[in-house]
């Protein structure tokens, strides 16, 4: 086997092929050419048959394209080949080996959603409500139990020991695990958990497989998990030959269990194992390599590496200062039209945000532009399922006739309207020939007429309340309120804030982040209109979100930061890089080893790039409806100003908006107006030391609602963005509000 198209390093790695491997791949090193010829060295030159060899990855797509490859390369049938995931991997043993664990061959394998059915019918059974305990938070325990390894009947560490403090969350736990086992399924995580417990409780299945697989490869091996580490450690443990592809610099994935002291103690438990290191990087420009490599070595927790490249000097680093968000879109879109009319393909062309709400602005951006445009591993910002049910509601708003939206939200947070009821309910509209809010006015003003369809209490009092949302709404629009007021009663009187609220998980975080990004569109558009009114901006959007639907192929990508690894592109815009959104809020709260994580995700932002990356950020941002000062991020001071220029984009209206300096991050204006806010107090977005620490507003406060008017404040409860108030208005009616939405103003 020929192995001169790789590099010293590359050779290096493939050659030893026996014993512990650890392989750090920097950024855009040629890990995959590396690992596929590394196998294919094993099987053509070791003489090593395919049946004993291991390689497991993360997804089902890399499993397929390291298959591809090595089919491609080798004369040798691969078919035999056990190139997979790890949960593909754990199932299979599990369904060999399944009486061992008391299970039957055709166990079944819940999914999240079927996981989440047992977690509600455990809290129903111990009378727990969800409000007090969310399902998602009990899912993200289990989860995290077993990311640790842990299952029933192992003696507990001290990571499980730290974890599991809530004795109330482990017993529901170990109930859990009953049921699964008395339904003979595993979930996702017990599919690892449940191969680590047959390995401890049989030895001789243990060795069966440390028989079967003599060489076991992992790729991706910072984004392992402790559980997939236990897995790979003991199969390997017999012939110790282990080879492990990664890079601790491009460990993103904590959230999801991830543990960057796989790679950073994997010497301390295969204390005979060789480091290869390839360090020359093939996709980027010098200057970009060498401005990355800066920014990570100041993380401490990193093994370190001197990446380098022989490729151009390449253009300067751009960091773009803009007014506003809506500048920064604005200055993204007339960039990629610079480019597009100067020869570059769109598909060379990506945008990338620390979150997914982040992506609206650049969407309307590219819309007005009329570039086509796609969202990578995500969804468009006006499809994305929240967005779509709080559209359903303002639709229904100004059109009752619309059935299609109210049929969308009618159950939306859950009002015990099930599919059968609903199904009664379009039935009877179509006999009496109604929209369906009209049937359920209706049955409202009269519910004695509908008796015959046998609808329990609590529908018909989630109805009313639903009806009665909808017309205190439609009067808010009559009295021509802007369209926020309007947002704001939805959000909150549905209940649809509280239940995403509920959910504690990372998706259910990422999702309260784009209705925050709703409310700031619906906002923008009131500055924009001189006579704003809610049908117009549902019109804007509908109009906006069809214009490119069937645009060319040849189309600019947009994702998060951490969708985008893996990729890369010739010209990168990389958007929002401000404190509090890169690095997160969260980050900086919870401290250096967060930020160090923020800073790994920073790095594999630039290493994307090949040949220009563009860094953005706004003066003022818009979240929550408010205007907000964050201040450009941290890690902007952290890039050597030899390479960027630093340019100012100060309006979206003026064509020569710019002005380009050659100055360092330390000269840039660190006014109060840049680094504070002393307006809005919200704990998600304030730096991390806020000026204010009590409720806002105290028991007895007098204050104005914008909606409601004058009223006293009956109760106040936590503070920050958890802070309510139960107030009494004029007319003597009580509500609730979430301060952080409601309009209101200290008399």
């Amino acid at each position: 086997m020929i192995l001169d198209f790789l590099n010293e390093s590359q050779r290096e790695a493939v050659l030893k092929t026996d014993g512990p491997v650890m392989i750090l791949a920097g950024a855009g090193s040629g890990k995959t050419r590396t690992l596929v010829a590394r196998i294919q060295y094993l099987l053509e030159e070791k003489n090593i048959s395919p049946f004993q060899i291991l390689a497991v990855t993360f997804s089902n797509k890399a499993a397929r394209e390291m298959r591809e490859r090595l089919a491609a390369n080798t004369q040798i049938n691969v078919g035999a080949l056990q190139v997979t995931t790890f949960h593909a991997f754990c199932a299979k043993v599990l369904r060999m080996e399944s009486s061992y664990l008391g299970l039957s061959r055709n166990f079944t394998i819940y999914d999240d959603g079927e996981s989440q059915s047992i977690i509600k019918a455990l809290l129903a059974k111990r009378g727990i409500n969800q409000k007090e305990l969310s399902p998602y938070t009990v899912a993200a325990f289990i989860d995290g139990l077993k990311n640790l390894g842990f299952y029933l009947g192992l003696p507990k560490n001290e990571d499980v020991e730290k974890f599991a403090e809530d004795k109330r969350l482990f017993d529901i736990f170990m109930e859990y695990e009953a049921e699964l086992h008395r339904s003979n399924a595993v979930d996702f995580g017990g599919l690892i958990t449940g191969v680590l417990n047959l390995f401890r409780n049989f030895p001789e299945v243990l060795r069966k497989y440390q028989d079967k697989y003599k060489y076991v490869l992992v790729d991706e091996y910072q984004d392992t998990n402790r559980a997939q580490f236990n897995l790979v450690e003991q199969l390997s443990h017999h012939h110790r030959n282990i080879c492990v592809v990664g890079d601790e610099d491009q460990s993103i994935y904590s959230w999801r269990g991830a543990d960057i002291r796989n790679i950073l103690d994997f010497e301390e438990v295969f204390p005979e194992s060789n480091l290869v290191k390839l360090e020359q990087n093939y996709r980027s420009s010098k200057r970009i390599i060498e401005a990355a490599s800066e920014v990570i070595s100041r993380n401490l927790a990193r093994k370190g590496k001197n990446m380098w490249t022989d490729n151009d000097e390449g253009d300067e680093i751009r960091i773009i200062e803009c007014r506003d968000d809506k500048a920064e879109a604005d200055y993204v879109g007339q960039s990629i039209r610079k480019l597009a009319q100067a020869g570059v393909s769109l598909k060379d062309i990506a945008v990338f945000y620390r979150n997914n709400a982040h992506s609206r602005t650049i969407e309307d951006a590219l819309r007005r532009e009329k570039f086509p445009y796609r969202v990578v591993a995500g969804i468009k910002f006006y499809d994305r399922k929240e967005v779509k049910d709080m559209i359903s509601y303002m639709r229904v708003v100004v059109n009752k006739k619309d059935s299609l939206a109210l049929t969308r939200i009618i159950n939306t947070p859950a009002r015990g309207v099930g599919a059968t009821s609903l199904r009664k309910l379009e039935d009877e509209a179509v006999r009496l020939q109604l929209s369906l809010f009209e049937l359920i006015e209706k049955m409202v003003e009269g519910p004695s007429e509908f008796k015959h369809l046998s609808l329990s209490g609590k529908v018909q009092s989630s109805l009313s309340q639903l009806v009665q949302l909808i017309q205190e709404v439609q009067a808010l629009e009559a009295q021509k309120q802007p369209p926020s007021i309007s947002y704001e009663k939805l959000l909150n009187e549905s209940g649809y804030y509280e239940f995403l609220k509920a959910d504690k998980s990372y998706e259910g975080a990422a999702r309260l982040e784009n209705l925050e990004e709703l409310m700031s569109a619906i906002k923008q558009y009131e500055e924009s209109d001189m006579d704003p009114a809610l049908v117009k901006f549902l019109e804007n959007i509908t109009l906006d979100t069809t214009s490119t639907e069937d645009g060319p192929q040849d189309q600019v990508s947009l994702m998060t930061v951490h969708g985008s690894k893996g990729l890369e592109y010739p010209y990168v815009f990389l958007i929002g890089v401000e404190e509090n959104i890169f690095p997160s809020y969260k980050s900086l709260e919870v401290g250096p080893t967060a930020i160090e994580e923020e800073r790994r995700l920073f790095y594999v932002a630039m290493t994307r790039a090949m040949k220009q990356l563009t860094i953005t950020f706004a003066q003022g941002r818009m979240l929550w409806g408010s205007l907000k000062f964050n201040g450009p991020s941290q890690f902007l001071q952290e890039i050597p100003s030899q390479y960027y220029t630093w340019e100012s984009y100060q309006t979206s209206s003026r064509k020569e908006g710019f002005s380009s300096s050659r100055y360092s991050y330390d000269e840039f204006d660190q006014s109060p107006s840049h680094s504070e806010d002393v307006y809005y107090q919200d704990k998600v977005y304030q730096q991390k030391k806020p000026a204010v620490t009590l409720g806002n507003y105290p028991s007895g406060s007098k204050i104005i609602h914008a909606l409601y008017g004058e009223g006293l404040v009956l109760a106040s409860e936590g503070m920050g963005q958890d802070e309510k108030v139960t107030i009494q208005f004029r007319d003597g009616i009580k509500k609730k509000f979430m301060v952080k939405f409601a309009p209101l103003q200290k008399v």
